[in-house]
């Protein structure tokens, strides 16, 4: 059986380890259920270091594919659903997939996405698999296979796919855990990280965003490996968020600050026949979240609010208790103490306190990261071996604090979904109307930021609210829904540089400044 479930199925068998709409899984079921992935996968012949990509919803089999990885010594990777078929394509490519496992609402794209890319040679579908040389079934795979011990047992790992400017993602390859290395290694990891979030051992997770996000799948994947059941919910809405906390007495979850929004537009008389006493910690992070959002959700839940600073490239960096939002509004809390952050000025100096420059981070342990397949982006955002920025633009304060204050990348942050300008601005740009254009996200209460399209008209051209409406509905006969402008401004010039390049921190400014923060 996978070695780090063992302890828990010999203490409780039949307990709970996984839960969804659909049913459970006892942890007996989940050790019988991972054997059986590690046998298929070995018998499709993958190799230590192999990819097997995961393109699903929130739902149970996802975690025992990632148990199966990473006690086999394959990197699992969790596709975003929101892919088009070019983009999950790209990425099955780009990451060399040997294994496509595909959730049976996605499966077209999937199908599409895995006639471009030779590589895989196993595809399976979560549900009914097809007779036409489509997908087989991946409960007919696991019925086929043995569910004794594997042996060879290994630590594999996960690759995540994340942001970049250029409109391509970019795959990062962390060096916490490498492929082949003691099994061990991952348990380690995992108590710690269940410790910093202050899992109780006997204690429930729940998921709520999706679980390609690197956060959503690190805080249930390394809870699960130290014998927490984790709940999961594949399309939450509010009320049954509060449903689900009662219901299962959670005590840790994740959520986004369009979460909280949502939780807060409830009728009075339902947030208050919310119970919450099993709450021990709410974790939020992955887009900024309105000061007075948060306020009334610690009013509301209590001290159980802690914001996280994090990403794929290196996991947690700094936490925020509520107590320390409430001392420090703004603050993204203490750096955490196996991380060494500095800020680093334009002339390339440690700055001081509440001097703003980009945010760098190291391990102490020395894990770092590379981007797969792209030297050239991993060298740039190195300043040497080990420390790294994400591009973000902050300060500490005499304390200790670090706050946020810009982005030097121009990803959109909308609800925690990355969206890349270049890909919107080039769709506009080819529109007749249009001269010049630059895409950029504005404020949105519910979703941190939503997206704006500033264009210049060509000559010939009237500014008109019919205008605007044909050029959002020419990007969405082009573009997935969450890619799509909300609105359109029509600017007699657009601010560019002595370079020609678009000055959008000047652009974004006139959106900004009368909320008090840049992101």
């Amino acid at each position: 059986m996978a070695e780090i479930l063992l302890p828990y199925v010999e203490r409780d068998p039949d307990g709970r380890a996984l839960a969804d709409e659909a049913g459970e899984t006892t942890w007996a079921q989940l050790q019988d259920r991972t054997n059986r992935v590690i046998d298929v996968l070995r018998r499709a012949g993958l190799e230590q270091g192999d990819r097997v990509a995961v393109h699903s919803g929130n739902r149970r089999e996802v975690y025992e594919i990632a148990m199966a990885c990473l006690h086999a010594g394959y990197y699992v990777l969790q596709t975003n659903w929101n892919y088009t078929t070019d983009e999950l394509a790209f990425v099955l490519d780009d990451s060399d997939a040997k294994v496509l496992i595909a959730d049976d609402r996605y499966v077209d794209i999937a199908t599409a996405a895995r006639e471009r890319c030779d590589d895989i040679g196993l595809f399976l579908v979560l549900g009914t698999g097809t007779d036409d040389g489509g997908p087989s079934s991946y409960e007919d795979a696991l019925a086929e296979a043995t569910a004794t011990e594997p042996g060879g047992q290994v630590c594999g790992a996960a690759m995540f796919y994340t942001s970049g400017t250029t409109g391509k993602p970019k795959g990062v390859l962390s060096a916490t855990f490498t492929p082949g290395s003691p099994v061990h290694e991952l348990i380690e990891t995992a108590q710690g990280v269940r410790q910093g979030l202050s899992i109780p051992e006997d204690g429930r997770v729940m998921l709520v965003g999706p679980v390609y996000h690197s956060g959503q799948w690190s805080m249930t994947v390394y809870p699960l490996l130290c014998g927490v059941t984790v709940c999961m919910i594949r399309q939450p809405d509010a009320e049954q968020i509060l449903d689900v906390i009662d219901r299962e007495a959670i005590t840790n979850l994740v959520l986004n600050p369009v979460d909280f929004v949502r939780l807060l537009k409830l009728p009075e008389e339902r947030r208050a026949r919310f119970d919450g006493s099993s709450l021990v910690q709410a974790v939020h992070g992955g887009a900024p979240c309105a000061p007075d959002v948060k306020r009334r959700m610690i009013e509301w839940w209590g001290p159980v609010v802690t914001e996280y600073y994090g990403a794929s490239e290196g996991g947690l960096f700094a936490l925020s208790t509520s107590d320390e939002f409430v001392r420090k509004p703004g603050s993204v809390g203490r750096v955490l103490p196996f991380i060494e952050l500095q800020i680093i000025t334009e002339d390339n100096q440690v700055a001081g306190p509440r001097e703003e420059g980009l945010i760098y981070v190291r391990h102490r342990s020395g894990a770092d990261f590379t981007y797969h397949k792209q030297p050239e982006k991993t060298a740039d955002a190195h300043r040497e071996p080990g420390q790294f920025t994400l591009g973000d633009v902050g300060y500490l304060d005499e304390e200790g604090y670090l706050y946020l204050s810009d982005r030097k990348s121009e990803v959109i942050n909308s609800g925690s979904v990355k969206i890349y300008p270049a890909e919107i601005e080039g769709v506009l740009a080819a529109h007749p109307a249009v001269d010049d254009v630059a895409v950029i996200g504005v404020p949105n209460e519910e979703l941190g930021e939503e997206i704006k399209a500033a264009v210049k008209l060509g000559s010939g051209h009237e500014k008109s609210a019919e205008l605007a409406d044909e050029l959002i509905s020419y990007v969405a006969d082009r573009l997935p829904d969450y890619k799509v402008p909300r609105s359109v401004d029509f600017l007699d010039e657009l601010p560019r540089t002595d370079a020609g390049k678009l000055a959008k921190a000047s652009l974004r400014e006139r959106y900004w400044a009368a909320t008090g923060r840049k992101i």
